[in-house]
């Protein structure tokens, strides 16, 4: 099965490092005129060289300014057929009792994890609506179907509901040739904030977590981009509201 990517109309938010630009990497080889979206000025430059044909430096949870970069991309592109919605995190948080969770903290990781999400699928919508196809892919999490190895309340609960937004957007944009699902990563080193949670858990709690792993492997972002692929490709137009979870298999 060949994954050809040609000419299709691309953004990628939290393509900076890690998973997203992965997944930047893969799809600009593809073929694809893929946009970059990301905080991370630096990191954007790596994902220029990556093979992003633009990139623009983004806050996700400012809806004007999303509304404002995919007006541009559309306009400049003349439209668009794919959205990864990879942007999201822990924002530096750590696992504390409920007791001690301030609202800022909460708000913050719903900001990150699912508000970002709805404004550029919002943002892309109509323009994959007036070309008939469109590819949206959400990058949740394992602590989306179950509890999160973080310890992270807030960000337990933001990756449950960005399944939840999967299966509802997916239901209501499919009748529009728009195909909405989700990959579900496991434990993948990608970034600081994954290398400081693997460190912590020391040696034993490393190989406890390996040995709970099926293939006894953590992933690496090339897993998760593979995923995407498929996702994103002609050969899954008949695949949608659907979580992928891409874990090595999780007991």
């Amino acid at each position: 099965m060949k994954l050809d990517f040609t000419s299709r109309r691309v953004a990628v938010t939290g393509a900076a490092q890690g998973i997203g630009r992965s997944i930047v990497q893969c799809l600009a080889a593809e073929g694809a005129h893929v946009w970059a979206l990301d905080l991370d000025e630096a990191g954007l430059r790596v994902a220029a060289e990556a093979g992003a044909k633009a990139t623009r430096t983004l806050d996700l949870a400012d809806r004007a300014a999303v509304a404002d970069v995919f007006a541009d991309m559309a306009e400049t592109l003349g439209g668009i057929d794919i959205l990864v919605n990879c942007a999201g995190g822990v924002r530096g948080q750590v696992a504390r009792p409920v007791e001690e969770v301030s609202e800022q903290d909460w708000l913050v990781l719903f900001e990150a994890n699912v508000h970002g999400a709805f404004w550029c699928s919002q943002a892309a919508a109509p323009h994959m609506k007036q070309g008939k196809f469109g590819r949206i892919i959400n990058i949740s999490s394992g602590a989306g179907l179950r509890p999160s190895l973080t310890g992270i309340q807030a960000y337990t609960a933001s990756k449950h509901a960005l399944v939840g937004l999967t299966k509802q957007l997916s239901f209501e944009l499919g009748p529009f040739c728009i195909t909405v699902n989700s990959v579900a990563p496991g434990f993948v080193l990608s970034n600081p904030a994954t290398q400081r949670q693997w460190e912590s858990y020391g040696p034993e709690g490393q190989a406890r977590l390996v040995e709970s792993i099926h293939t006894r492997r953590l992933g690496y972002p090339q897993d998760i981009a593979n995923a995407v692929m498929f996702l994103a490709s002609d050969a899954a137009a008949w695949v949608s509201g659907q979580i992928i979870s891409v874990d090595g298999g999780r007991s």
